[in-house]
């Protein structure tokens, strides 16, 4: 087996020999770092989790807290949506307007909300006919639909004025609304009344079709025999009684005295 010591000896006349040291490695046999300019080796890589160990970090929209490391995206501009506004045209005159309170409008102005009238009493709308009442009902459901929307929107936004009013004003319309039931009720009893009435008249027929639901008796030949006298004809009138002449009663005294 041969020695350590020779085998070094030996290594170092082969050196001389070639003319390399022992202590310095060859330059032929380094690695090199592959180099490239292309963006995609240039690029940094992110590491898995940040120096603050929250993986989440720069990820947040509602505080728009940025990230605390530089990326390799930092330094470009974001893009900006477009600034886009659709044309649709809207009929002005669409019955969903109903719902706000003019067209394109949300709410009101804090002014508008406080003014408004009182409620229909019933003494006034007993002057209304059917087709006045119906049409403030309707009147009415749609204001109704109008507060509602309102309310809700308030509600939303958190605004902080004009709830109560709305909610007062709606109370207005319920108690208006109240009123034309309360109506149309008197007029529902009375027609049913004048129903039981007619049932046991013997001059009412409810049975009829053509119209002639009443038929009068004895009061309509009464007047049509006395028609001629209320129209002026004298041979009809009655002979008006004959008062006493005083002038002739004391002439006929003074020939009984006479005589």
């Amino acid at each position: 087996m041969a020695n350590p010591s020779s085998l070094w000896h030996t290594a170092g006349r082969v050196a001389q020999s070639t003319g390399r040291s022992l202590a310095t490695p060859s330059l032929t046999s380094q690695s090199t770092a592959r180099f490239s300019t292309s963006a995609h080796l240039c690029k940094r890589k992110r590491r898995a989790t940040n120096r603050d160990n929250n993986p989440n970090r720069g990820v947040s929209s509602i505080y728009r807290s940025g990230p605390r490391e530089p990326l390799s995206m930092s330094d470009i501009p974001l893009p900006r949506p477009r600034e886009f506004t659709p044309k649709v045209e809207v009929d002005k005159d669409h019955g969903l307007w109903g719902f706000f309170p003019r067209p394109g409008t949300c709410l009101m102005t804090p002014e508008e909300t406080e003014k408004y009238g009182r409620s229909w009493t019933a003494e006034e709308l007993r002057r209304k006919g059917w087709e006045d009442l119906h049409k403030l009902w309707w009147q009415c459901c749609r204001e109704r639909n109008m507060l509602s929307t309102s309310i809700k929107e308030l509600k939303r936004s958190k605004l902080g004025f004009g709830q109560s009013e709305l909610e007062q004003r709606d109370l207005t319309v319920q108690a208006t609304m109240r009123n034309i039931k309360a109506v149309l009720t008197e007029r529902y009893y009375t027609w049913e009344d004048a129903q039981a009435v007619a049932a046991i008249d013997p001059e009412i027929d409810l049975q009829a079709v053509d119209g002639s639901a009443y038929n009068p008796g004895s009061y309509v030949d009464e007047f049509e025999a006395n028609e001629d006298a209320w129209a002026g004809n004298k041979d009809a009138l009655p002979d008006a009684p004959e008062f006493d002449n005083p002038a002739k009663e004391e002439a006929k005294a003074e020939k009984k005295l006479q005589s």
